[in-house]
């Protein structure tokens, strides 16, 4: 095996070993911390994560009758 070959073989297995090691890097960051909607690490129970979503669909369905009364609708179509 020349220089060239070796070089190369040695650069292949680097870049798989260093994509497995980012990989792992962003697996740890999503468990971490998760983006968006709350999950079930947000420390509520069960009961106090009911009354969250009760509430913020309530809102929800608030803010979206206020646009529809208000004829804000965007351009948007109804069925």
């Amino acid at each position: 095996m020349d220089a060239q070959n070796l070089y190369t073989s040695s650069m292949l297995h680097n870049e798989r070993g260093n994509q497995r090691e980012k990989d792992r890097e962003r697996a740890q960051s999503r468990v971490g911390g998760s983006k968006g909607k709350p999950g079930k690490g947000d420390g509520l129970t069960p009961e106090q994560r009911r009354e969250r979503d009760a509430k913020a669909l309530q809102e929800k369905t608030a803010k979206k009758a206020a646009q529809d009364a208000g004829g804000n609708n965007a351009g948007g179509s109804k069925k």
